[in-house]
């Protein structure tokens, strides 16, 4: 613009130069009496071409010198630039802060792009990591066994819902287990001397009635469960009891396992097996002298040529499901309860004290009642050993419903348990607290029964969750001063199975069994046994289960404080914080 400005300034002193050197008028011929010019006159006449042509020079002089178009001074041009100038600069300021403000869009979509790819990489990491830990659990470790090995021994399981300021501290956990819970162990040694005594005399009684060529062999009785374990704490006294039987000769008893595979056993019937009747020669064992004619060449080593082995029917044809060699639940307990009432009428001449049946169902449940009103439960359980083991089938658990399979024999390890308890005992401390432990959460469960009524939970379900935690634990974690912490452990424990729907039987494939402890290699190696299956699939049971649980948990500080002394009160508002810093 300023140089167009230049060029124009040019070009009017140009015009005006030659504007001056024009002839004036003066120059006519029209006017003699002017004196004549200095210069030269030019020699050629001024024609037409040449007028118009100053004519032209003399407009363009004047536009030129047009004050408006070219003022005398250039101030407003410059103001012009200036401001166009200014605009420029404010357009190419703005232009950089739109263009900043887009590269910081940019990064900040680029982080949130890095942030949502890093996102979705340790979410994939984590899950691959955690379906790794799971395989691995399930190959090498229980997978309810939890590592409850903690620094803080105070520290709260994982989906409890009561908390440690509610829940009493260790010396008012003591003073209730003291008063409350703790059986007499003098007590409890005469009830397991008279059930001992009574099961003898009552067994001796049941041979001498039975028909030794036709019927059951039934051989000495064990007990089992709290009573000889140790932590019986409710009243009446229960003693449970099993009575092995075998099958009068020449019969004897195959097994078929659901861990072999050598049966039909349906996957529902996990820990069950089936027990066969076996008649001599049937599966190539015993003796078929008595099913073989051999003549009169031949004589048979086992028996002399008049002793033949009698071979009845009546057995397998009385306790063997209809149309099967499979020995049946209901005609085994059928049979039972006709050879205990002969077997009770033949001695009760002797006592002093009534023999009830407590159960048509279960017919080994009895009672026994004094004339002073004192009363002692028996169970008395017929089973069938397996092999050379300690395991037995059982025909029925006193604390669960009865089962409608009536060829599917549930196993039980009760005496294996009874053993790993006495075998952990050994290492444990002293004043080890995980019966009194037992003891407590069973007291609570059942003093919750007597409120909301019967559940599915019961305390076997408790005493597989202390030897989990038994197994898990440090030894030293078992100290009298840490029963509190080991109460609580033993809750969150069973709240997070019941939470999770998964409680594995505590021997079944589980590899934190020491190896020295005597255990079949077969239910080593087997897959562990969930023992709230069969619960999860009844809803509502399982529902209502879960339910009791935490009533119970709620009700526990309550309970507690109405059966302990009233000054013993004010050690359940101590919190979690002022325990520790005592």
């Amino acid at each position: 613009m300023f140089r167009l400005y230049q060029f124009l300034l040019i070009l009017k002193s140009r015009f005006n130069e030659v504007w001056f050197a024009v002839p004036t008028v003066a120059d006519s011929p029209h006017f003699p009496s002017l004196p004549a010019p200095s210069r030269p006159v030019p020699d050629t006449p001024v024609t037409m071409q040449g007028a118009l042509v100053r004519m032209c020079v003399v407009v363009a002089a004047a536009i030129l010198n047009h004050p408006l178009l070219f003022p005398s001074n250039n101030n407003s041009i410059l103001e012009q630039d200036a401001e166009l100038l200014a605009r420029m600069r404010e357009h190419e300021e703005l232009l950089q802060a739109q263009q900043l403000l887009l590269e910081v869009e940019v990064a900040a979509e680029d982080q949130r792009e890095e942030t949502s790819y890093s996102w979705y990489f340790w979410s994939a990491l984590s899950l691959v990591a955690f379906l790794t830990i799971e395989l691995c659990k399930q190959e090498y470790v229980d997978p309810h066994a939890r590592d409850p090995g903690l620094e803080d021994e105070d520290a709260l399981p994982t989906g409890a819902t009561c908390t440690n300021s509610l829940f009493p501290d260790k010396g008012l956990l003591g003073d209730f287990y003291e008063r409350c819970v703790k059986m007499s162990a003098h007590e409890n040694w005469r009830v397991q001397e008279f059930v001992e005594g009574f099961s003898d005399d009552l067994l001796e009684a049941w041979r001498s009635v039975c028909d030794r060529e036709a019927d059951m062999e039934v051989e000495d009785p064990v007990g089992v469960g709290s009573m000889y374990e140790g932590w019986r704490v409710s009243k009446p006294l229960m003693c449970d009891l099993i009575v092995p039987f075998a099958p009068p000769e020449p019969y004897r008893f195959t097994f078929q396992l659901w861990c072999t595979g050598n049966g039909d056993i349906p996957p529902d019937m996990q820990g069950c097996g089936r027990i066969q009747v076996v008649q001599p020669g049937e599966d190539g064992g015993g003796c078929l002298c008595g099913k073989a004619n051999l003549g009169d060449d031949l004589l048979c080593l086992l028996h002399g040529r008049n002793e033949k082995p009698v071979v009845s029917k009546a057995a397998g044809d009385l306790l063997c499901s209809k149309n099967t060699s499979y020995l049946a639940k209901d005609k085994v307990m059928k049979w039972f309860q006709i050879a205990v009432t002969k077997a009770w009428g033949r001695i009760s001449h002797k006592y002093d004290f009534e023999l009830m049946f407590r159960s048509l169902d279960f017919p080994g449940a009895l009672k026994v009642r004094w004339p002073s009103g004192r009363t002692i439960v028996l169970n008395i359980i017929p089973v069938v050993q397996l092999e050379d083991t300690d395991a037995y089938f059982v025909s029925h658990f006193p604390s669960e419903d009865h089962n409608s399979s009536d060829m599917y024999w549930p196993i039980s390890f009760a005496i294996y348990e009874k053993n790993l308890l006495k075998y952990l005992v050994k290492r444990l401390p002293g004043d080890s607290c995980h019966l009194q432990c037992l003891q407590i959460v069973c007291f609570l469960l059942k003093k919750q029964t007597g409120l909301t009524g019967m559940s599915a939970l019961t305390n076997y379900h408790l005493k597989t969750v202390l030897l989990h935690l038994l197994l898990n634990r440090r030894v030293t974690d078992w100290g009298g001063a840490k029963l509190g912490a080991r109460v609580w452990d033993l809750l969150g424990f069973l709240e997070s199975s019941l939470q999770e729907k998964r409680l594995c039987h505590a021997l079944l494939g589980n590899p934190k069994l020491p190896q020295e402890f005597p255990f079949p290699v077969i239910f080593r190696t087997v897959e562990p046994i969930n023992l709230l299956r069969p619960l999860v699939l009844q809803r509502q049971r399982y529902a209502s289960m879960v339910e009791h649980f935490r009533e119970m948990l709620k009700n526990a500080p309550v309970l507690i404080q109405e059966y302990t002394p009233p000054f013993s009160i004010p050690h359940l508002q101590q919190t979690p914080s002022s325990s520790n810093q005592a």
